[in-house]
């Protein structure tokens, strides 16, 4: 079954737009039928799922509003970028979730990445489930306020969905990363939970203390996964969920941009934009932005994870006597990004070795190099042996 039988166009108003505009030059899924994907990389789905939605059933309507402001943006050179309309919702939201797992799982087979506008963030789930055709271990982050863990939920909503990916029995899952969660509305326990799988999670206050430490984050990521309440009320406040303090809409579409020029990400979504909420178009405007700016990021990879006998890479050795290791860092001639090799046990190395080269950034090696051993090394490490 191809794709286009589980998708419709998306409806957009008849509008007219510059020549330079996405707009003007984007391949669509109209009535007139649906566009040829044999050069896309990057394809927009729209997804207005919000059943399992806590409180903020009205993000169903965010993916068209958010395509009105982001055709009129400027198109990107170089970027082959197609808009395949929106998902048909199932009779019920496993229907739903079983739709997505296809649609996503096609398009990554052909090295296209669904850049996803939701909807609820239990669609994460789907979106993850979509990677078990590629049978290899993958890495999640999610830039959220709080941990959507659920413990003592066995049912999945937007509240509990990493707790039925943790649980799931296809056992994907290699790395989470939780980034710029506000204590305040975290149980200690579900961090503590984190901890004890050496997953990470990183606050507010870290990632906005020095942005590019976002970087290193979300290079590793397979999917990324946006929840729009994580961003403050007066930047964003259309979401239910929305409070005072989050990241600033200039940190998200940062955030974003470093997301795009990933060479290991290969799905993104932003959900729980609710335009009920919306102030004068405000929070889809700024959806329509993060959009863009992932797909400027996309624009510069540079395809440069490092491989070990590359020259364009400088490597660095470090001993650390207490625990004794040597840890060994590549730094790109390309793009300044580094790299921590971790070692594993060869037998593991099917499943593991694309995961031995941790993103990581200077101020990693210099921890290092002051005898200290970085956490993501040690996290790292404990999962691979």
């Amino acid at each position: 079954m191809e794709i286009e039988s589980y998708l419709i166009p998306a409806e957009i108003g008849g509008q007219s737009y510059e020549p330079y505009q996405w707009g003007s030059s984007i391949k669509r899924f109209t009535k007139e039928g649906f566009p040829d994907l044999e050069e896309v990389k990057v394809a927009i789905i729209g997804i207005g799922e919000s059943r399992n939605s806590m409180g903020n059933d009205g993000c169903s309507n965010a993916p068209d509003k958010v395509r009105e402001y982001f055709y009129k943006l400027a198109s990107i050179a170089g970027v082959k970028l197609a808009d395949i309309g929106n998902l048909r919702l199932g009779q019920t939201t496993n229907d739903t979730y079983h739709a997505v797992e296809f649609v996503c799982s096609e398009l990554i087979e052909k090295g296209i990445i669904p850049l996803i506008i939701g909807g609820s963030q239990d669609l994460t789930f789907a979106n993850y489930l979509a990677y078990q055709k590629q049978q290899q271990t993958i890495n999640l982050v999610c830039i959220d306020r709080k941990v959507d863990l659920g413990i003592s939920s066995d049912s999945i909503d937007n509240n509990s969905y990493l707790n039925n990916i943790i649980r799931h029995p296809s056992a994907l899952l290699f790395n989470l990363s939780l980034a710029a969660y506000q204590s305040y509305f975290v149980n200690e326990e579900e961090i503590e939970t984190l901890k004890k799988m050496y997953f990470d999670a990183y606050r507010l206050g870290f990632i906005q203390s020095k942005i590019e430490e976002a970087e290193p984050i979300v290079r590793n990521a397979d999917i990324l996964s946006f929840d729009i309440s994580s961003i403050r009320q007066s930047d964003a406040p259309a979401c239910a969920n929305t409070t005072p303090n989050g990241l600033y809409g200039e940190e998200a579409c940062q955030i974003m941009r470093y997301a795009g020029m990933s060479d290991k990400l290969s799905s993104v979504g932003i959900y729980e934009l609710n335009p009920e909420f919306d102030n004068r178009g405000q929070t889809t405007h700024l959806a329509a932005q993060m959009l863009w700016y992932f797909l400027e990021g996309f624009s510069n990879r540079k395809n440069d994870f490092p491989v070990i006998t590359g020259k364009d890479y400088m490597k660095y050795r470090v001993a650390i006597k207490s625990p004794e290791h040597e840890l060994v860092f590549y730094k790109s001639l390309k793009t300044d990004r580094w790299w921590m090799e971790v070692p594993f046990k060869i037998d593991d190395k099917s499943k593991f070795e694309r995961h031995h080269l941790v993103p990581c950034s200077y101020d990693d090696y210099l921890l290092a190099c002051a005898e200290e051993m970085p956490d993501r090394w040690w996290q790292a490490y404990q999962k691979l042996n």
